[in-house]
């Protein structure tokens, strides 16, 4: 696809989110698998939950453009989701494994506010105001996961695998 406008740029981007979520919540699913903490677990598998109501908004907001939602592969995401796969293959016990999840997740969760910011910093510069809403939604949920995920990781998670 040949981008010769902001406003494809700001379509493209979009679809890159799709396919970010698409990938992100398979990889969530099996991720909740494998933790072995039950807190973990419940926190990957909501975030999954919520990653599709967040995919559904960004086809919703595509569609309204008259833009084909599966257009792109977000190569990036592809990218982390296999070293995330690769680091769980070394790690070895339940609580260095749930550690190891946890800092998975945040770089992944990272990459999504980077391009949940993005999307709604060029919604913005359109003068898109409700797609910058929604995407500014999509980014607090991110963020908010995250801090979740630091929290867990620093309460319980990180000391159980120091110990172990």
């Amino acid at each position: 696809m040949e981008i010769t406008t902001f406003k494809d740029m700001y379509l493209a981007e979009l679809q890159e989110l799709v396919s970010t979520e698409s990938q992100l919540g398979e990889s969530l699913l099996q991720m909740a698998e494998v933790a072995s903490h039950p807190t973990l677990k419940d926190a990957l598998l909501h975030h999954r939950e919520q990653t599709e109501v967040q995919k559904e908004r960004l086809v919703s907001l595509l569609q309204k453009h008259g833009a084909e939602p599966r257009a792109h592969t977000d190569q990036a995401m592809q990218a982390l989701i296999h070293e995330t796969e690769k680091m769980l293959s070394m790690l070895k016990g339940n609580d260095l494994r749930d550690a190891g999840l946890i800092a998975s997740a945040q770089r992944l969760e990272h990459y999504e506010i980077a391009a949940y910011g993005t999307a709604a910093a060029l919604a913005g510069q359109l003068d898109l105001r409700d797609d910058q809403r929604i995407l500014h939604r999509s980014l607090e949920e991110e963020k908010q996961t995250d801090v979740l995920l630091t929290q867990l990781a620093k309460s319980e998670v990180n000391p159980d695998a120091v110990a172990a």
